[in-house]
């Protein structure tokens, strides 16, 4: 069976992420998880369609959407902005800015490992004109965008004095 690895790592991606929701946002926090999602599925869309037309990057093996979509469906539309919802929720609000820049260093990092390792062991991720580097910037770009929205929009419910 072809690609069999491939697929095992997608329906897994979507069992593990869904049952680390479940786990990790308790269910007073739902509504604080819908914006975060929805926020990064809007920045994934835009800048995951981007980079593979462009083609800095391509997916030869995609389970969803083959025909109509080049980009990850899993993960630019449910892994990605499922880790940005936990990165919201448990981000260390009332932390020294030493330990928020570990704790986005910890979250980015994690992401760019899984994706350099299956750049160089699967065929879910190729890069053509893209490295790791570029991969670590754009995620740390877009969970601090997606952070600033997520105090926007929930901005009665922090402090006024921290930032």
């Amino acid at each position: 069976m072809a690609h069999k690895a491939e697929k095992t790592i997608l329906i897994s991606s979507w069992i593990i992420t869904a049952l680390l929701l479940i786990r990790f946002v308790p269910k007073d926090k739902i509504r604080h998880a819908q914006v975060p999602f929805l926020f990064n599925q809007v920045i994934t869309w835009f800048f995951g369609l981007l980079v593979v037309e462009k083609g800095l990057i391509e997916y030869p093996y995609r389970l969803l959407f083959r025909k109509s979509n080049k980009s990850s469906f899993t993960f630019e539309y449910f892994v990605y902005p499922s880790l940005a919802v936990l990165f919201n929720l448990y981000y260390p609000e009332k932390r020294n800015l030493f330990i928020k820049a570990l704790y986005y260093f910890f979250h980015i990092s994690l992401i760019t490992v899984f994706e350099v390792i299956a750049v160089k062991y699967t065929k879910l991720i190729t890069y053509k004109k893209w490295n790791w580097h570029w991969s670590f910037i754009t995620i740390w770009i877009t969970y601090y965008i997606s952070r600033l929205h997520y105090r926007h929009f929930f901005k009665n419910e922090f402090p006024k004095d921290s930032a």
